[in-house]
This record gives C-alpha cells, sequence and structure tokens, in this order.
C-alpha cells in the first residue's frame, strides 16, 4: 500500500464513519489491506451491518515479497498451480483466507478473472458453494466478455444456483467500448456495474500536460491503457475538455469523471489513498453534470481495443 499501514487504517476509519462502501482484495499487498479492514472494524467499534465488504479472487498471494499481480498468475509453475485461477480448490481456500484476514464474512465475492483453463461449471458451483456455506452473501465478476459473462449466468441459471449480482469492468470517458455489449447485458438482466479505474490510471484526475511523478514513468498499465493504442489525440481532448468542465463548475477534474460514472447508473470503485480523495469521491456523488456536459465530453471518443 502508498499510503502505509497506518495511514491505511486511518483512511478505513474515515471510510466507515462516512459509511462508506469498502472494497479490498486480497491480491493487492499480500493480503494485508483486508487485514488492515478487519482491524480497523475492530479497532474502532465499527457496526458489522452498516458496511459492504468485497474481495476478489483469483491470483496467488506471495507471503514473502509484493511482485507484480501478473508474476501470480502463472499455473505451469509448480508452486503456483493450486494457488491461482478458479479451480474448486483454490476458490474454497481462498475464502477461508480472506475470512480469517478480514475477521468477518465477505459481503460481495468478486472473481478478478475468468479462468479459461477451469471448467465453467465447476467455477459456478463452487462460488455457488461459498454462498450456500454462509461466508459469502453475493457474488460479483470483472474483466471479460460479454458473451463469456451471459454465459457464466447461464450455467448458474440452469443448475438453480446463486448468480453474480455485479459486474466490475474497465469503464471510464477514455474507455468505453464496455458501451457496445457488456453494459446493455448488465441493464438488461438488473446487474449492477461498479467500474475499476473510473479515472482512467489518473489521466483523468489532472490536465493532460501534467506528467510528472513516479506513476507516469514506471506504471506499464497506465501506458497500455492510456498512451499505448495509438490514441493519445483524442485523449488528450477529452482530459482537457474535462479539465475545462471542472474549472467551468468549480470541481477537481477527478469530480467531474466520477459524476460521469454515476451518471450511467454505474458505481465506480476509486483509490482513495487520502482524505482528499476520500471528499473528492463524496462530492461525485452530489455533484450532477449537466446533459450538455456530458455530451460535450464523450463527442471526442473514438473506437479502441478492447483492453481487459
Amino acid at each position: 500500500m502508498a499510503t502505509g499501514e497506518r495511514g491505511s487504517i486511518a483512511i478505513a476509519r474515515i471510510c466507515m464513519e462516512k459509511r462508506d462502501q469498502y472494497l479490498g482484495h486480497n491480491v493487492y499487498s499480500n493480503g494485508r489491506s483486508e487485514e488492515i479492514i478487519g482491524e480497523a472494524i475492530k479497532h474502532y467499534n465499527i457496526p458489522r451491518e452498516d458496511l459492504v465488504i468485497m474481495t476478489k479472487i483469483f491470483y496467488a498471494l506471495d507471503p514473502i515479497k509484493q511482485p507484480p499481480i501478473s508474476a501470480l498468475m502463472d499455473k505451469t509453475t509448480a508452486a503456483l498451480v493450486n494457488r491461482v485461477g478458479l479451480s474448486r480448490k483454490h476458490i474454497l481456500d481462498a475464502v477461508d483466507a480472506s475470512i480469517a484476514r478480514l475477521g468477518t464474512y465477505i459481503d460481495v465475492l468478486q472473481i478478478h478473472r475468468l479462468d479459461r483453463d477451469c471448467s465453467q461449471v465447476e467455477i459456478m458451483h463452487a462460488l455457488n458453494d461459498v454462498v450456500a456455506s454462509g461466508k459469502v452473501r453475493y457474488l460479483g465478476a470483472s474483466s471479460m466478455q460479454a458473451w463469456e459473462f451471459q454465459k457464466l449466468q447461464n450455467i448458474a441459471d440452469k443448475h438453480n444456483w446463486h448468480k453474480f449480482i455485479s459486474m466490475q469492468n474497465y469503464w471510464n470517458l477514455l474507455h468505453r467500448e464496455e458501451e457496445r455489449e457488456m453494459v446493455p447485458y448488465c441493464r438488461d438482466a438488473n446487474i449492477g456495474i461498479i467500474p475499476w479505474s473510473p479515472l482512467a490510471r489518473g489521466a483523468l484526475a489532472r490536465p493532460f500536460d501534467v506528467r510528472e511523478g513516479l506513476r507516469n514513468q514506471n506504471d506499464k498499465v497506465l501506458s497500455d491503457l492510456v498512451r499505448g493504442q495509438g490514441s493519445e489525440a483524442v485523449d488528450e481532448m477529452i482530459i482537457r475538455r474535462l479539465e475545462e468542465v471542472a474549472k467551468k463548475c468549480g470541481v477537481s477534474m477527478a469530480v467531474v469523471a466520477l459524476a460521469w460514472s454515476l451518471s450511467k447508473q454505474a458505481w465506480p470503485v476509486t483509490g482513495l489513498n487520502s482524505i482528499e480523495r476520500i471528499n473528492e469521491a463524496i462530492s461525485s456523488v452530489t455533484f450532477v453534470l449537466s446533459s450538455e456536459d456530458v455530451a460535450y465530453l464523450e463527442e471526442p471518443y473514438r473506437p479502441k481495443d478492447v483492453s481487459y
């Protein structure tokens, strides 16, 4: 965690006091993020019923160090064969481990990716079992093709198993390919949409010309998602329009970008590493973009290759 453990606990407390839904992913910080959430709940005596705790499963954890997530998904490595993916064994083991770190049940268990090497019937059966056991309340999915998501839902429906109630996908002002199939399907099926990276790795939170900082220098995902598809001219136009709307409305660029997501009946997943970021997220809920501003922000967009 970039903010450090002490800062993370303080931020967790503020989020809980504001009755913010809290999202913890087991792979981030090697499970320490879940432990911090559990510690904050106990230390500050936060009523459990006031919280919605969400976590993810797929990748392996490394108890020694925190390598890149991409290094924790190779099933051909002997040490990872039973610790990564969505096999029944890994789903059951990962849920038990997350609950031990959190010290409580999981409200929404999300699959971080679709395991295309595993039987989809096995995946849905195991996910149904963790809900039936009472360890998990609901199921969510993330980052896959719309037809794959619908197939999983159909398998669950056929067997009368619990289905996914949410989709966490990559959807923001700079990447709107999800609007072609995934978003219409989710709306038709009454599935909640909780986009990850609504600020496009921070690109939508600062002026286009402001690129200093370690993240801009070292974040390969940022370069791949935002600047690696030959779309920089279009992205620049969108970001400059975003800055213009933010100045006109007297709010930060992040508030406008998050408000855009909310205007689409989505609930964006944000990185809250400071009190300022928490306040921005809260402000975006009450700030409403005009239909004219939404159209102005969206107009420059051009199709891109599907990412994640």
